[in-house]
């Protein structure tokens, strides 16, 4: 289900969809990592330690219906898929680095 629909839906806050959108274990991450160009699946593998396949696949097909990444099959042997950011993802990069810099502010408070 989409965001638009989510809110529509459920008549919430935006604030609390976008929260709930990107809340789950791996989807920051997934998020830095796809950043940097196209991923495949087994690339975010390498690059996430811990992740789950399983856990990966369902991660990312719920960011793909939230439209925050796009995904790319090709017809070729073997199978090979790409993910990408599409607008909204990229959007949400940007919310992200400034999510980081005041996380930067919180540990310097910690100090």
């Amino acid at each position: 289900m989409k965001i638009q629909e989510k809110a529509a839906e459920n008549k919430v806050c935006p604030l609390e969809i976008a929260v709930n959108t990107i809340s789950g274990k791996w989807k920051i991450p997934i998020v830095w990592q796809i950043n940097e160009g196209k991923k495949r699946p087994s690339e975010f593998l390498r690059g996430i330690a811990k992740v789950d396949r399983r856990v990966l696949n369902q991660q990312l097909k719920e960011m793909e219906q939230d439209g925050i990444l796009t995904k790319e099959s090709f017809n070729e042997l073997p199978p090979r898929v790409e993910y990408s950011l599409t607008e909204t993802g990229r959007k949400l990069v940007d919310v992200l680095w400034l999510l980081n810099d005041w996380g930067k502010l919180l540990v310097k408070q910690e100090v």
